[in-house]
């Protein structure tokens, strides 16, 4: 198993109380951290606004993240859970991710999805089409960059984007363009877009939705033709570990102390106990961590990427899970 990490980076409320003078120097922080270590990839959000509110609080762009961090950094590969296809002209994406991954010596990757933050996409005038239309987007702007990737130039009369002669030169460094991760578990659209063009997939983590969506998406690929053992399976986890449960408890009232003043009672006690619920199979002692991933291993998710909530403010649960769990499993 690889394991990615989440660089915080205030779309979950998780840079607050520290200045924006400052924000850089925790992320890169983290980020140096993460490459100097034994994780195969660092992560960021592509969204504008906080989560589950917008807010006044800071959050700070995936893109020009990723340019800064293939610049900082020298080993880790660089990616975003997930770039929405609808923010950007998939042409231009294609052209900046190429520029990405030139800079970061081929470490760059596209994780890609048809987007869902209703507030975001008014707010920035992107309209909010139903699911049908963001899925039809995200199909023909992977079409795009696939051919933009492979060949140089980019055309394509579609029902959502047209190009014509799009030029993106230098072509990334990887041979065939970034690893295309595609986010989600839509099971008549999205995972079968997954199986004719993803390198990697992430969707539901859970013991049984993973298995389900497994099953799912290789009943795609034997339609569509390709293979799905090729297929790299994702998930995402957060994360609260201790060696004993007072600590994991201790690290979720800090949490919620933290996250109170911007969410609200109601919502807090939501968010929080969404760590405690049966899915959270990274909250608990590093053996309890170890025992629930290995089932997952076994049920062939072979990449997991964690979220870390108080990263910004202590490396400590970090720290365990780097001694105690990953050597278990990677």
């Amino acid at each position: 198993m690889k394991f990615g990490l989440f660089i915080p980076q205030g779309w979950r409320f998780d840079l607050t109380g520290i200045e924006p003078s400052e924000h850089w120097a925790v992320m890169n922080g983290l980020a140096q951290h993460a490459d100097a270590g034994a994780w195969d990839s660092i992560w960021v959000y592509d969204h504008y606004h906080t989560t589950p509110v917008p807010s006044a609080e800071a959050t700070h762009e995936a893109w020009t993240l990723m340019a800064a961090f293939a610049a900082s950094t020298s080993r880790v590969k660089l990616g975003q859970m997930c770039t929405c296809m609808s923010y950007r002209n998939p042409a231009h994406l294609a052209k900046v991710a190429a520029t990405v991954d030139v800079i970061s010596g081929g470490r760059a990757q596209m994780g890609i999805g048809g987007g869902w933050y209703e507030h975001e996409w008014r707010a920035y005038g992107h309209g909010f089409p139903r699911p049908g239309v963001r899925l039809g987007m995200l199909d023909e702007g992977v079409q795009i960059m696939r051919q933009a990737w492979t060949e140089g130039v980019a055309t394509l009369d579609g029902k959502y984007y047209q190009v014509d002669g799009a030029i993106v030169r230098p072509l990334p460094l990887q041979d065939g363009g970034l690893p295309l991760w595609i986010a989600g578990g839509g099971e008549k659209v999205t995972l079968r877009i997954a199986a004719k063009y993803a390198t990697h997939t992430n969707f539901d983590g859970s013991p049984d939705g993973f298995v389900h969506k497994s099953k799912v998406l290789a009943g795609h690929c034997a339609d569509v033709g390709t293979d799905f053992g090729a297929i790299t399976r994702s998930a995402d986890y957060n994360v609260a570990i201790g060696t004993t449960q007072a600590e994991v408890d201790d690290r979720l009232r800090i949490l919620a102390e933290r996250s109170l003043p911007h969410l609200g009672a109601e919502r807090t006690e939501n968010m929080v106990g969404g760590y405690r619920n049966d899915a959270s199979l990274a909250v608990g002692t590093p053996e309890q961590i170890v025992e629930r991933l290995t089932a997952m291993k076994a049920a062939g998710l072979t990449y997991a990427i964690f979220y870390f909530p108080e990263a910004a403010y202590d490396r400590s649960g970090i720290e365990l899970f780097e001694r105690e769990v990953i050597p278990h499993l990677s």
